[in-house]
């Protein structure tokens, strides 16, 4: 279904005077256009969902929305009035605030000295009066049902609690209109559903959301409008329940993109077994056993609390484990130990790629290249021609947006770091590739991207193990194996339908009820 866009340009004035507007917002790095002529409209109780692929100027509108950078040309309002200068803070908290994929919570600080960071009430003598800052930390999590303990440090928080805890801290501030920036990207799907629920919860109490999301069916559970951005332009805004998912796809990209599903050829009997895991125990009480063969894509799945990343991190050696063996190609693999993985044959693309993929100030080159130095030098010394050459094979291989091999990796959007992580894994031509939740906060252009890169892979005959909980991440494999509370509950063979993986990741027989 088609439908006609809304221009976000309209002027700023109105009867029904939208909570923000953004009108033929320009903004221009060096010769690197971010946005051109861009605009957005948010009307108040609306769950809006702003969605293009990475680069296409989404968080750059955020950053002007939010006060932290100007736009060279256009307007922003807020309530029908000018947007307050850059350098009045406490008026743009007033107005707005965003909830970011990285979370600013202090952790070595007390929840309620995160909920009134700078604004500790205070005595006469300027001693911080700490029975009445966890008195007014308590009521205000209470106005807003937020379930933490003001005490405790910010460190023990869950992804979720600390959402909570940074929408009430926006809130605390005056303002009703909230920026969330791939809000559910570390959370499972319970805790998808508790975010949902929360967000309706505030939306009756007169709260504003714009929501930002790779994971185009949350925008059609939660939102009420959605804009498209592509290549730093607006393209469309239209109702959600007036616009189809093929033709949402087709806005963001320019063109038809279809997810890639593994090409199920018989494995030849005498592939050999290139990952036998045997008896493992996490330190959790997580349990798995299981075998690959050259070219097979073996799935992993779970929910939060399943003990699927506990596990993967165990065999590539991030965790040590309480018990069992790993081996790769006939090669038992030192417990806990990365380099061992590594020098075996393992490619990993780890959970967290802010945390364990990346060095954010080094370069591509340095980043891609960061595992294989005798690929790239000699006796020690790095060769920064070869280095440079195989990152832009990676550039070129991975469609990494990027103007050459040199560019800090802090400078890219988050598929085309994600894209980096991957070329790492891969520029030691691994004899395993393992993938823990590979196409968390991506876009659908860089999803198809990654994926893709598992069928060339396993023509070549490397092992894939993917750990996930993304059913587009799963279409790949040739068989999933389900864990539910630890355990292997369940092994499907391709061809499961979607209501089938989910009913057993949450631990439910449909066969049974």
């Amino acid at each position: 279904m088609s439908a006609t866009p809304s221009g976000p340009a309209d002027g700023l004035v109105g009867t029904d005077q939208p909570v923000v507007e953004a009108v033929q917002i320009t903004k221009r790095f060096g010769s690197t256009v971010a946005l051109a002529d861009a605009g957005i409209v948010v009307r108040r109780g609306e769950t809006h969902a702003l969605v293009g692929r990475n680069g296409a100027g989404k968080s750059t509108l955020v950053s002007i929305l939010t006060g932290l950078q100007a736009a060279d040309d256009g307007a922003v309002a807020f309530d029908g009035r000018p947007a307050p200068p850059l350098g009045d803070r406490d008026a743009w908290r007033r107005r707005v605030a965003c909830v970011y994929q990285k979370s600013t919570i202090i952790g070595s600080l007390t929840v309620a000295e995160n909920l009134f960071l700078n604004r500790h009430a205070r005595s006469r003598a300027g001693l911080i009066r700490w029975s009445r800052l966890r008195h007014a930390a308590e009521q205000l999590l209470a106005e807003w049902s937020v379930e933490v303990d003001v005490r405790q440090p910010a460190s023990t928080l869950s992804v979720e609690q600390r959402q909570f805890v940074e929408i009430a801290r926006a809130l605390s501030f005056g303002a009703r209109f909230i920026i969330l920036d791939e809000p559910t990207a570390q959370l499972d799907g319970a805790g998808i559903s508790r975010l949902f629920t929360r967000i309706r919860q505030l939306r009756e109490q007169g709260v504003t959301f714009l929501f930002i999301s790779h994971h185009l069916q949350e925008i059609y559970e939660i939102c009420d409008q959605v804009t498209v951005f592509r290549d730093a332009r607006h393209i469309l805004t239209a109702p959600v329940a007036q616009l189809n998912r093929a033709a949402l796809v087709a806005a963001m990209t320019g063109e038809d993109v279809t997810m890639p599903e593994a090409e199920h050829r018989p494995l030849p009997a005498d592939a050999p077994v290139l990952l036998s895991v045997r008896d493992l125990v996490t330190a959790s009480g997580a349990e798995l056993s299981v075998e690959a063969r050259a070219g097979e894509v073996v799935g992993v799945a779970g929910g939060g609390g399943s003990g699927k990343v506990e596990v993967a991190e165990a065999i590539v050696g991030l965790a040590r484990p309480a018990g069992g063996t790993v081996v790769v190609d006939g090669r038992a693999l030192r417990p806990g130990s990365v380099p061992d993985a590594l020098d075996a044959g393992v490619g990993l693309v780890p959970q967290d790629r802010h945390r364990e993929g990346l060095v954010p100030l080094l370069s591509i080159a340095e980043n891609v290249t960061m595992t294989v130095p005798d690929r790239i030098g000699r006796r020690g010394l790095i060769s920064p021609p070869r280095r440079d050459a195989l990152a832009r094979d990676t550039i070129t291989d991975l469609a990494i947006k990027a103007a050459g091999p040199q560019v800090p990796v802090a400078e890219l959007s988050g598929g085309n770091q994600q894209k980096v992580v991957m070329g790492r894994a891969l520029a030691s031509d691994p004899k395993l590739l393992v993938l823990i939740t590979p196409t968390a906060g991506v876009d659908v252009r860089s999803k198809q991207t990654l994926l893709g890169v598992v069928e060339e892979v396993r023509r070549r005959g490397t092992g894939v193990l993917v750990v996930s909980d993304e059913l587009d991440d799963l279409r790949i494999c040739d068989r999933v194996l389900v864990m539910f509370q630890g355990r292997v509950v369940r092994e499907m063979s391709h061809g499961w339908s979607d209501n089938e993986l989910v009913a057993a990741m949450e631990g439910v027989d449909l066969h049974h009820v």
